[in-house]
């Protein structure tokens, strides 16, 4: 967006008219991400296996959803179409989709390596070249996010597959942002621990989490609605000029091991 069209939007974070799809959007981060959007005034479509129990709604607006397995691209193909069809256009696509069982990469067979691998890099591959054919004939273009993980920056223990593919994804992000600029503008987000509904599964009770939160320089983990803080950014005019890049929200990161096992002399 240029500095004219700037001007004659006063408000960047004004998203009304704009087409949106989030993809596991209805819980966890992608809830977070999709009640942003809906909040500043955008159409949300998401999509997942399975419709939830509830979907995400703000500022008055509800998303739409269709069942969708990102790894099936004609699925996926399917769930773009619905966009356009429903909305006119799609102006930001948020790979969100993703995730990892805890497994020993000593033990896992190649067929779960592969499908980790596949859910994590292959299928944002794949959503972002369907949403890519349609932003490049919009006037404006699109942008593509793809939400990554601290996994990206340190050793993914218990989730080697799952690092590996999201190291992956801000490599991706970064290549296919020079192939589709000046039309589509491509990043990640590289997120932190976040507290979702789930989180007692990974951290224990209420004093695990906040164990686990106190090794956080911010003193406590994301809430999916930062996450949808930054998507709103990213995908606002105040980024036009930001692509092929990726933007840290985790609160500091982790402080290293060492400065609290370390004992030097006084």
């Amino acid at each position: 967006m240029d500095s004219t069209a700037k001007l004659l939007n006063p408000n960047p974070m004004d998203f009304e008219g704009k087409a949106i799809i989030v993809t596991g959007g209805g819980k966890g981060i992608g809830r977070g991400i999709s009640e942003r959007f809906l909040a500043a005034g955008a159409k949300v479509l998401i999509c997942g296996r399975s419709e939830p129990e509830s979907l995400p709604s703000a500022g008055g607006r509800q998303a739409l959803f269709i069942a969708c397995d990102v790894k099936n691209f004609e699925q996926i193909e399917a769930c773009v179409d619905y966009a356009v069809a429903q909305f006119g256009r799609l102006d930001v696509l948020v790979n969100n989709a993703g995730g990892a069982p805890h497994a020993d990469a000593a033990e896992v067979s190649p067929r779960f390596s592969e499908s980790i691998i596949r859910l994590n890099l292959i299928a944002p591959l794949n959503f972002s070249q369907a949403a890519n054919r349609i932003m490049q004939t919009q006037e404006g273009g699109g942008s593509i996010i793809n939400i990554a993980s601290v996994s990206t920056l340190r050793p993914s223990p218990g989730t080697a597959a799952y690092g590996a593919a999201k190291a992956g994804l801000v490599n991706l992000g970064s290549s296919l942002a020079v192939e589709w600029a000046p039309k589509v503008r491509v990043n990640a987000i590289i997120v932190g621990l976040t507290r979702t509904e789930q989180s007692h599964l990974h951290y224990g009770d209420e004093h695990g989490i906040a164990a686990v939160e106190a090794t956080i320089p911010m003193g406590r983990m994301a809430v999916p609605e930062d996450i949808g803080d930054a998507c709103l950014f990213l995908a606002s005019s105040l980024a036009s000029y930001v692509s092929g890049t990726s933007f840290a929200v985790h609160g500091g990161g982790e402080k290293p091991a060492f400065l609290d096992a370390a004992s030097p002399d006084q």
